[in-house]
């Protein structure tokens, strides 16, 4: 049987409430898969790693670090359930990145952390049946993404996103294109010459097309003409795929020797408790991670 450990996210936010919903959804139980659930007991859902007691105090600052914390421990735990062998990989519920750090967790996001456990590059892929986008930079300032954009980061995305395509998702002879990092692709200089002196170089190099501007780029896979996409930096890319499939994407880390998939938005702090949230995208990444597992296992 397939066994996953599946986080409970930020206990303040949609979480704990998602994770319910999703286990009681019969798409999840027709799964066959064992959910290892772990977190903090104390937030209403049952939990099989059971981390301690969440117990809010309605001291603001005090609740975030707690929740930061748990949170930390929780995506500790799954990895490190996963590298020992106990599960085959993790799903994991949102969390807070402010709330991570104020636990004492210096890491931007889950992509990050999981890699520094793991001790591996990873690629953030945000995935639907529409679009397949890979960021090359993650969660820093928009001033430092031209620095932080090389030839070593855009060739790391693409042999991480080749082999995942290739290995977990099925795709026999990926198709990447690469969207450009100026408006128009710099327009022969224009705008930027970062795209015909560095980006062009490094998809030939690497067989990926392009690069092409932005405004063209997403639309073309979404048509089929490339099975995915490699944005230089995080908003660029997903914008592009919440536009198309916002409630319905998965986040996946490629690049680990585990699995590891996420819903496709926040903890939404706002709807927290009245339980309107939708599980639609955690039930699509539950899915999408057991449907990996078994192709590993194949």
């Amino acid at each position: 049987m397939i066994r996953l450990a599946l986080t409970l996210g930020d206990p303040r936010g949609i979480g704990p409430e998602i994770v319910g919903k999703a286990l009681s959804d019969p798409r999840i139980g027709a799964l066959g898969a064992l959910w290892l659930v772990v977190g903090p007991r104390g937030t209403g859902i049952a939990v099989q790693e059971d981390l301690g007691a969440w117990q809010p105090t309605g001291d603001p600052v005090r609740d975030e670090q707690a929740a930061g914390r748990f949170a930390g421990q929780a995506v500790e735990c799954a990895a490190q359930m996963a590298l020992r062998g106990a599960v085959q990989g993790m799903v994991t519920a949102p969390l807070d990145k402010h709330a991570l750090q104020a636990g004492g967790y210096d890491f931007p996001g889950h992509t990050e952390m999981l890699a520094h456990l793991a001790g591996v590059p990873t690629a953030m892929m945000l995935a639907s049946d529409r679009l397949r986008v890979v960021l090359a930079t993650t969660h820093i300032a928009l001033r430092d993404v031209p620095a932080a954009v090389t030839a070593q980061v855009l060739r790391q995305a693409y042999d991480t996103t080749y082999a995942g395509l290739r290995d977990d998702l099925g795709v026999p002879s990926p198709r990447i294109a690469l969207c450009a990092l100026n408006p128009h692709a710099g327009d022969g200089g224009r705008f930027g010459h970062e795209d015909d002196e560095l980006l062009g170089p490094v998809a030939r190099a690497c067989g990926m097309a392009g690069p092409f501007p932005a405004d063209t780029v997403f639309v073309r896979a979404m048509r089929g003409e490339f099975d995915a996409v490699i944005a230089p930096y995080h908003d660029v890319g997903m914008t592009a795929i919440k536009v198309a499939s916002f409630g319905s994407a998965v986040n996946i880390t490629l690049g680990l020797p585990f699995v590891r998939t996420s819903p496709d938005h926040g903890t939404a702090l706002d709807i927290a408790g009245q339980g309107v949230a939708s599980a639609e995208s955690l039930v699509v990444a539950m899915q999408t991670a057991v449907a990996m597992v078994q192709r590993r296992l194949r």
